[in-house]
């Protein structure tokens, strides 16, 4: 097998504004992995809170050697191999992991949802996303959303009545939210909940800082809609360490390093009974069909991101009625549209 890189700027179609920071693009890193004459496609996110870059992503990707392995149907060994080059570099480790995953899939001429005994009609509605802006803008956003049935609004600055306000002002969808950990102070954080609750808020998601964890517990346990962990929740070791301070996870492929251990943070999330949301960064349809494979296991979704960009390379996932609908294409389900 042989392992390419190159890095990619996905350029948004609107700068996105969250409780930490704005920004208007985000690095990614594009992977292939080439075997018997067929290619696999995979993907690096690198947005700024996961701490990776086009030129750490490349220093990783360089020790990956795939032509020691012969035969790709070992994913176990080999993700497990590359899990231990080095530590961290998650959402790189998750490029490699994709790739291999799509090529497998190619091989064997079936879909990832298949060979995981899923069924595709079991996909959820994705949420799409509303990020911190002058209320007019998040009008105009929330009314160009019509056709998605669940909106997650960010939050965790100042104006947050006013965002989900501005919102209601044109929509009675459902909403989640999402804080980013913007919040610092419980007893706020439990009067604004109750808040949202009337509002028609479904769940809330990183609502105080992940360092937080007694006041996390103290507010899920007095919360009167689920609290779910993101920040907080990186890889499969997290959810042990997260049980009873919230009442779900958010995976994404991105944190975790691939649809391998995204597939085991779901069967161990579902034995502890957690909740469960998939999710991902601003990504081209790449990664998001991969994670999109994954859907028919979650309570909710947040497959968005290829929405967010002008600029996306691959053709994959669609979003039919707010719907996540899957193809019968092999691996993840991509074709590769542009450089």
């Amino acid at each position: 097998m042989e392992l390419r890189f190159r890095p990619y700027t996905l350029e948004l179609k609107r700068t996105f504004t969250i409780a930490s920071h704005s920004r208007s693009a985000t690095p990614v890193m594009l992977t292939e992995v080439e075997h018997d004459g067929r290619t696999g496609y995979g993907e690096a996110a690198l947005p700024p809170y996961l701490g990776e870059s086009h030129h750490s992503a490349a220093a990783f990707l360089s020790k990956v050697d795939l032509s020691i392995y012969g035969n790709p149907f070992d994913l176990a060994a080999i993700l497990t191999d590359i899990d231990a080059l080095a530590p961290g570099n998650h959402a790189a480790k998750a490029a490699v992991d994709i790739a291999l995953h799509d090529l497998v899939g190619r091989l064997l001429h079936r879909p990832w949802y298949d060979l995981w005994g899923l069924d595709r009609n079991d996909t959820p509605y994705t949420s799409f996303t509303i990020g911190i802006d002058r209320a007019d803008i998040v009008r105009r956003n929330t009314l160009e959303a019509q056709q998605y049935k669940i909106l997650k609004v960010k939050l965790g600055r100042d104006s947050d009545r006013e965002m989900i306000e501005t919102v209601r002002s044109v929509s009675d969808k459902p909403i989640c939210v999402d804080v980013n950990g913007g919040w610092t102070d419980r007893l706020f954080a439990l009067e604004f909940i109750h808040w949202l609750k009337e509002k028609g808020v479904l769940f809330v998601e990183q609502p105080l800082p992940k360092e937080r964890v007694d006041d996390m517990a103290w507010l899920t346990e007095h919360s009167p809609i689920p609290t779910i962990g993101d920040e907080a929740v990186q890889r499969l070791d997290d959810i042990e360490k997260v049980r009873g301070v919230y009442s779900g996870i958010n995976i994404k492929l991105m944190k975790c390093t691939g649809m391998n251990e995204a597939r085991k943070m779901f069967d161990h999330a579902r034995a502890v009974g957690m909740k469960v949301m998939i999710g991902c960064m601003t990504e081209t349809s790449c990664a998001i069909s991969a994670a999109s494979h994954l859907s028919p296991l979650a309570d909710w979704a947040d497959l968005d991101g290829a929405l967010l960009i002008n600029n996306d390379p691959f053709e994959g996932m669609k979003i039919v009625g707010g719907k996540i609908t899957l193809s019968d294409r092999p691996g993840i389900g991509v074709e590769r549209i542009s450089c």
